[in-house]
């Protein structure tokens, strides 16, 4: 919806960009009851197939945001086909493949399963429930050219995409959520860092048939990683958009490649390993490199999303890692308009998401191209198949991919004291761990705990609490201002999470867990006091 006069009215918060982020935190937001005018040029999601791989973590975000069931309905491949993927040698079509990022393993750690649609259909979903949300304004066709900011506010200056309009937004609060090229980043004065590969890569959207009838061979797969030692450990890489006749593929090109000077059907028949009928709808490319903003806050401005962090789409850890920041930074953004948080609890939105994109960077999307470059300049079956099969073999048995990814805040100074820092290496466990990932479990009433979550922190008080130790919890909480609500369980839950107590922050984070502590300083350090 879009006010009678918006420039009149003072937001809490001003979002610029629309895409699943942009609109992820605008939702997270408006349920939180704080205002938001979200940003967006586009009138309609763009029909470019990206982002399409949603893991459980981000799927639970639709459960609490009330548009799960929708998402599911978007998937456009069809429940019994399967969205796994597969890691083939040489070409798709060549003697060696395993079954690779299979993140369905996980799912006894998380309350939803996980689903693959391309991102302008995740959009499609977002969009229809921020419409639904009151203290949501959408201004669809306009796009942010200037920045400004006071000791109380800040000021986002739009221009309408296709017209003359001019106007400005005014916020407590601005976030960028404006891709990797962010305008909020490059006018709030927020420096980047980059690590440069110096590889051009290209994306080639097309349809196809007999590739489909092709890759039947492969049942339950929707996305294919080809190793080719051509290319140094750099992917070519295919994925169904639909289920059938509908492609991405994205590889490295030479310097200076054009759609117009470069072969791509051939480059495609390549890749597959056999020629087959095509016909290519699109033609893209971007410089293959990781970029990481130095910081994810100035003053009143924020970061998120590809605006923060942005690397080659390897693995689907873009999409998963922007909505994870919306997330993070919206109910510490939404605590702050409610009057119990502090400077220091917005503060740890970069201290926590930016931990944990580093460690991303490193210890998986980088390390899965060195990996691959040491795996292929070490062995081929051509050279010696026996050590290439052995090696091949342990490969295919290395689920480390999906088993240690696990997106944590230990460490972090908002939650009860924890060694290390946030990090996305973590690995899953059933325990209630301080900083990491509440996982799901059944209740004695027949919930699952998601089930009971309230919106701001619960106290699991489970089997063998002391109603003492309950109490000073939340007399603490009083006290500070904390919202927090109290689940009482009389199952197994305590000893499955080896806690009789576990505080549980607004983002399915363990804040704390044991048995007894001084309540008053823990609440205090937890809003950041």
């Amino acid at each position: 919806m879009t006010p009678t006069s918006p420039q009149a009215q003072i937001f809490d918060v001003v979002i610029n960009g629309g895409g699943p982020v942009g609109m992820g935190l605008a939702i997270e937001l408006g349920l939180r009851g704080v205002s938001v005018c979200v940003v967006e040029r586009h009138a309609t999601p763009q029909p470019i197939p990206k982002g399409q791989n949603l893991t459980q973590r981000t799927v639970e975000h639709f459960h609490f945001w009330g548009c799960e069931q929708a998402l599911h309905e978007a998937h456009p491949i069809p429940k019994d086909s399967g969205i796994g993927g597969i890691t083939c040698y040489g070409s798709l079509t060549g003697d060696y493949q395993h079954d690779w990022l299979e993140r369905s393993k996980l799912r006894d750690f998380y309350y939803s399963r996980n689903a693959r649609l391309p991102q302008y259909a995740t959009e499609a979903v977002l969009r229809a429930r921020a419409a639904q949300i009151d203290t949501i304004t959408l201004r669809y066709g306009w796009t942010g050219t200037g920045v400004e900011q006071d000791a109380d506010s800040a000021t986002l200056h739009i221009e309408e995409k296709d017209g003359p309009g001019r106007d400005s937004v005014r916020g407590r609060y601005l976030v960028g959520c404006d891709g990797s090229h962010s305008m909020v980043r490059q006018a709030a004065g927020i420096t980047q860092s980059q690590q440069e590969h110096r590889k051009l890569m290209s994306l080639v959207v097309f349809t196809s048939e007999e590739l489909d009838t092709l890759l039947k061979r492969y049942p339950g797969k929707a996305f294919y990683n080809v190793l080719n030692p051509k290319y140094d450990g750099y992917w070519l890489f295919f994925g169904r958009v639909d289920h059938g006749t509908s492609w991405f593929f994205h590889a490295p090109v030479p310097l200076g490649t054009t759609a117009e000077n470069f072969d791509f059907p051939a480059f495609l028949h390549e890749a597959a390993g056999q020629p087959f009928d095509l016909s290519i709808d699109y033609v893209g490319f971007w410089d293959l490199r990781f970029t990481l903003a130095d910081q994810y806050r100035q003053g009143r401005v924020f970061l998120a999303g590809d605006a923060a962090h942005s690397h080659p789409p390897y693995g689907g850890f873009g999409i998963n890692s922007g909505l994870e920041d919306s997330v993070n930074l919206g109910w510490k953004l939404a605590a702050m308009v409610q009057g119990w948080g502090t400077e220091a609890l917005l503060d740890s939105y970069h201290t926590e998401r930016h931990g944990v994109f580093a460690s991303t960077i490193e210890d998986f999307i980088a390390n899965y191209i060195r990996e691959d470059r040491s795996f292929l300049s070490t062995y081929a079956p051509d050279q010696d198949r026996t050590a290439f099969e052995t090696a091949w073999q342990a490969r295919s048995e290395d689920d480390s991919d999906v088993r240690l990814f696990a997106p944590n805040y230990a460490g972090s100074p908002v939650v009860g004291v924890s060694a290390g820092a946030p990090s996305a290496t973590g690995g899953h466990e059933v325990a209630a761990r301080v900083g990491h990932h509440l996982t799901p479990q059944a209740l004695a009433d027949g919930r699952n705990v998601f089930e009971a979550l309230g919106a701001d922190y619960t106290l699991l008080a489970l089997s063998g609490a002391a109603e003492a130790q309950v109490t000073a919890l939340v007399d603490a909480a009083k006290a500070a201002g904390v919202p927090l609500i109290v689940v009482h369980d009389t199952g197994t839950a305590a000893k499955t999470y080896g806690a009789p107590l576990v505080l549980v922050r607004p983002d399915q984070f363990v804040a704390w867990a044991g048995t007894s502590i001084d309540a008053h300083p823990l609440m205090q350090r937890l809003r950041g006091a």
